[in-house]
């Protein structure tokens, strides 16, 4: 997927609706929600988590980028989450004259499918400036169904 021209930016990250201790926006993608006391969603921490874990080697602390990977707090201010979604199944591959930056396919690995979500929300987060650099400080209770969820992905 090379020059591949995105459809539409993110859109307003702002929660419109919550489930289970999800949040999404007005378009019904997820979505961060950290309340006045800075205190996050679930989701967005352990999006954080599993950023560190999965994504971090790449694209540097934070989604900043390093010399091998592109940032993700840049890149996520102009594409959508079903463009993000994609790009993480599939892979993506850019070339130009002076390098070459492949990202592989990630559809079949667990450890980033089961967590497609926090990792975006968090990305999100990062992207818009609503959350710092940081490991989120609070967070909200883990969701009751969140670990039956998270067995089932998991297998």
């Amino acid at each position: 997927m090379s020059g591949a021209a995105f459809a539409e930016a993110p859109g307003d990250p702002k929660a419109a609706s919550s489930k289970d201790g999800e949040y999404y926006d007005s378009q019904g993608s997820p979505t961060y929600h950290i309340g006045a006391d800075g205190k996050v969603d679930f989701y967005t921490y352990i999006g954080y988590v599993r950023y560190a874990a999965n994504c971090l080697q790449c694209h540097g602390p934070d989604g900043l980028g390093s010399s091998y990977a592109p940032s993700l707090v840049d890149s996520l201010k102009g594409i959508n989450y079903p463009e993000f979604l994609q790009i993480v199944a599939t892979g993506k591959r850019d070339v130009s004259a002076s390098q070459t930056l492949v990202m592989p396919a990630f559809g079949e690995n667990k450890n980033v499918v089961c967590y497609i979500d926090a990792i975006y929300v968090y990305l999100r987060a990062r992207s818009t400036g609503a959350l710092g650099r940081e490991r989120p400080a609070q967070h909200e209770a883990k969701p009751s169904g969140y670990t039956e969820a998270e067995d089932k992905c998991m297998g």
